[in-house]
C-alpha cells in the first residue's frame, strides 16, 4: 500500500543535479590505527590463550573427548556456548538489516551463512576483496576445528560471548545516545526516507522506500506482512523445534553437559541471553537507517550499486556502517573483535558438528572397523570439504531474499527444517512410527523442500523493483506458511508408511518415546547384534609403540589431539557407562531450574505482548 508523504520528503533528488562534496575517506582507514589493531590483536592472542589452555586440559585423541569434551561441561559455559554458537555475524549484519528495512518484528526469529556476512564488515573495515575476506576466515576456522576439539570450541565461546555481550552494549549506547533516546528514535524513524527515489528509467512506489506503518508491531498482517503473525505463531515454533531441539550444533553440545539440572541451567541461561538482540542488534539496525538514510534505505539499483555494490538493496550493511562512523578509535577494533568472535564461534560450531555426524554417523558405515584415530582424522578432513562448498555457495547468499540476509537464512530453514521437526515429534509421541515411515517421510520432505528453494534461486525473490516469475502456486505462498504445509505434509508420510509396515517391537523403544519414558526394563538396541559383530571383529586395538616416534610425530599428535590417552580399566568404564546413562536430577537444583524457565517464559510472553 502506497503511503502519502509530507512534500518536503516527497521531493526528489536526481543524480545529475546533486551538488559535489568532497569524498570522504575510505571506511577501511578508519580502522587502520594503533587502537584499534591493537585492540583486535590482544583478542586474538586472548582467544588464542584460551583455546590452548582448554586443548591441553582435555583429551582430544577419543571420540568422546574430542567430538563431546568428555561430557564434563558445567552449565556456564555451555549456555554461552550455546549462545554463541547460534548467534553469528549474520545475526548483526542481518538482524540489523531487516530491523533497518522493516522494523522489530524480525527478532521474533530469535525469540521462538555466517561466512558472508563476517565479510560483509570485514571488506568494510578492513577494505579488502570479498571472496579474500571469506578465505581468511574459512581458513582460520579450519585449522581452529581441526586442532581443537567440542572442549576448546565451548570454552572460547564462553570468552566471544562476553566480548560480544560488551562491544554491543557499548555500541547499543552510542546508537540511541546519536539518535537522542528512544522516544526520538521511534519518530525519526517513521521519517528515515532516502532524498534519492528516482532513477535508472525506473517508477518506484513509495511502499519501497517509507518505512512499514507496522514498524514497531511484531504481529503483522497475514496476507501482505513481511513477517505475517500466522506464521509467527504456527510456523516459527516449527523451525525453533528443529533447531533447538534437533541440530547437532545444539544437541552436541547439550550432550556434553555434566548431568541434566547443568544441561536445563544451560538452555536457560541462552534462553535469557537471546532476550537482547532486539535492543543489542534490531534496534541499532534501524538506528543506522535514520542516521545513513541515504546508504542503508537506498532503493535506486545505481545508487545501491555505489553504495555497497549490491543493486538489491544495502540493508546487510547497516550495522557494519554504524560501527565505523560511530565508534572512536580502540572501540572500533572491539567491535570488529565483536564481529569475528560472533563468526568464529558460529562457525566452528558448524565445522565441529558437521564433521561429527560425517565422521560417526557416515564414515563408520563405510569404513565399519575403522579405528578411533582413523575416525578423528576422517572428521578432520571432512572440515576442509566445507571451506569449498561455503565458498561456492557466497553468490547465492549474496543476491538472495532482497539483501536481506536475515530472511535468507530463515527461508533456508522453512525449507529444509520442517520434515526432520516432523519425524522428532512423532518418534517422541507416536510409538507406531518406524524406520520405513521416518525415511520416506524425510525424503519426500527433502524433494518439497527443494523444489520450492531451487526455483526460488533460479527465478529469484520478488522485489518491490521486479516482480519475480516463478509460479506462484511454488513461491506464492510465505515461507513461514509453507514451513506449515511441510511439516504436516510430512507428517502424513511418516505415518502412512509406518502405518504400512512393520512396528518396531518395545523392547527396542523403552524410554525412548513418551509413552514407555517411565519404563525400568532393560532396553535392546535395534541394530545390537550389528553392533556386537562389529565390536568382535575390531577387538584388538591399533598399538603404535611410543618409542618408534619421532620428535615431528609426536608434536603432529600432541598438536592434533591424536596422542593416546590411558586405558581405561573394566570397572572405570562401568562406571564411565553409568555416569553418561544417569539422568537423573538433585531437587533443590531441579526446582530452581524450573522456576527460571517459568519466569523465562513470563518475560517472554510480556514483551511480545508490549510490541504486539
Amino acid at each position: 500500500m502506497d503511503i502519502a508523504l509530507p512534500a518536503a520528503m516527497a521531493s526528489t533528488v536526481s543524480p545529475s543535479t546533486t551538488t559535489e562534496t568532497p569524498e570522504p575517506p575510505p571506511l577501511s582507514d578508519r580502522i587502520r590505527n594503533a587502537a584499534d589493531v591493537s585492540v583486535i590483536v590482544i583478542y586474538f592472542l586472548v582467544v588464542m590463550a584460551v583455546g590452548l589452555w582448554a586443548m591441553l586440559r582435555t583429551n582430544r585423541g577419543t571420540i568422546g573427548g574430542f567430538f563431546l569434551a568428555g561430557r564434563d561441561m558445567a552449565w556456564w559455559p555451555m549456555g554461552a556456548s550455546l549462545f554463541a554458537s547460534n548467534i553469528g555475524s549474520n545475526h548483526y549484519v542481518g538482524l540489523a538489516g531487516t530491523g533497518a528495512a522493516s522494523g522489530v518484528a524480525t527478532v521474533t526469529f530469535e525469540w521462538t551463512s555466517d561466512m558472508f556476512a563476517g565479510a560483509i564488515f570485514i571488506k568494510l573495515a578492513l577494505g579488502l576483496d570479498l571472496y579474500l575476506a571469506i578465505f581468511i576466515l574459512l581458513a582460520m576456522t579450519a585449522v581452529y576445528t581441526i586442532t581443537g576439539g567440542l572442549a576448546s570450541v565451548i570454552y572460547t565461546d564462553t570468552l566471544q560471548t562476553i566480548i560480544m555481550l560488551i562491544g554491543s552494549f557499548i555500541l547499543m549506547g552510542f546508537a540511541f545516545n546519536e539518535v537522542g533516546g528512544y522516544e526520538s528514535f521511534t519518530e525519526k524513524y517513521m521519517n528515515a526516507i532516502p532524498s534519492v527515489v528516482e532513477g535508472d528509467n525506473l517508477t518506484i512506489s513509495a511502499s519501497c522506500y517509507t518505512p512499514r506503518e507496522d514498524s514497531f508491531h511484531i504481529f503483522r498482517d497475514p496476507v501482505t506482512g513481511d513477517i505475517p503473525w500466522p506464521g509467527i505463531i504456527f510456523g516459527m515454533p516449527i523451525t525453533a523445534l528443529w533447531y533447538w531441539c534437533t541440530n547437532q550444533v545444539i544437541v552436541q553440545r547439550c550432550l556434553s553437559g555434566k548431568d541434566m539440572s547443568h544441561v536445563k541451567a544451560a538452555c536457560i541461561m541462552c534462553a535469557y541471553l537471546k532476550l537482547l538482540p532486539m535492543f543489542l542488534m534490531v534496534m541499532p539496525g534501524m538506528i543506522s537507517r535514520i542516521l545513513y538514510t541515504d546508504k542503508v534505505a537506498c532503493v535506486v539499483p545505481s545508487e545501491c550499486v555505489k553504495h555497497c555494490g549490491v543493486d538489491v538493496g544495502c540493508t546487510n550493511y547497516a550495522y557494519p556502517t554504524m560501527v565505523l562512523e560511530l565508534m572512536p578509535q580502540g572501540l572500533r577494533g572491539l567491535m570488529l573483535s565483536v564481529m569475528l568472535a560472533s563468526l568464529l564461534s558460529s562457525l566452528t560450531s558448524i565445522f565441529n558438528s558437521a564433521s561429527t555426524l560425517f565422521a560417526i554417523d557416515l564414515y563408520t558405515k563405510v569404513r565399519k572397523q575403522a579405528s578411533e584415530k582413523e575416525i578423528l582424522i576422517a572428521g578432520r578432513i571432512f572440515v576442509l570439504l566445507l571451506t569449498v562448498v561455503s565458498i561456492v555457495w557466497v553468490p547465492l547468499v549474496q543476491v538472495s531474499q532482497n539483501g536481506q540476509l536475515i530472511h535468507y537464512t530463515e527461508s533456508i530453514s522453512s525449507y529444509l527444517g520442517p520434515p526432520i521437526a516432523a519425524v522428532y515429534v512423532l518418534a517422541i509421541f507416536c510409538k507406531r512410527v518406524n524406520e520405513q515411515g521416518a525415511f520416506w517421510g524425510l525424503m519426500v520432505g527433502l524433494a518439497m523442500g527443494l523444489i520450492r528453494m531451487i526455483t526460488e534461486f533460479v527465478y529469484g525473490t520478488p522485489s518491490c523493483l521486479a516482480p519475480s516469475n516463478c509460479p506462484k502456486i511454488i513461491c506464492g505462498v510465505h515461507y513461514l506458511y509453507f514451513s506449515i504445509i511441510l511439516f504436516f505434509g510430512s507428517m502424513l508420510v511418516v505415518l502412512g508408511i509406518s502405518l504400512l509396515t512393520k512396528p518396531i517391537p518395545d523392547v527396542h523403544l523403552y524410554r525412548l518415546c513418551w509413552v514407555l519414558r517411565n519404563s525400568t526394563e532393560e532396553r535392546i538396541d535395534i541394530d545390537a547384534e550389528e553392533k556386537s559383530q562389529e565390536e568382535t571383529d575390531d577387538g584388538v586395538e591399533e598399538d603404535y609403540p611410543e618409542q618408534s616416534r619421532g620428535c615431528l610425530k609426536k608434536a603432529y599428535d600432541l598438536f592434533c589431539g591424536l596422542q593416546k590417552g590411558p586405558k581405561l580399566t573394566k570397572e572405570e568404564e562401568e562406571a564411565l557407562r553409568k555416569k553418561l546413562t544417569d539422568t537423573s536430577e538433585r531437587p533443590l537444583w531441579r526446582t530452581i531450574v524450573n522456576i527460571n524457565a517459568i519466569l523465562l517464559l513470563a518475560v517472554v510472553v510480556f514483551i511480545y505482548g508490549y510490541y504486539a
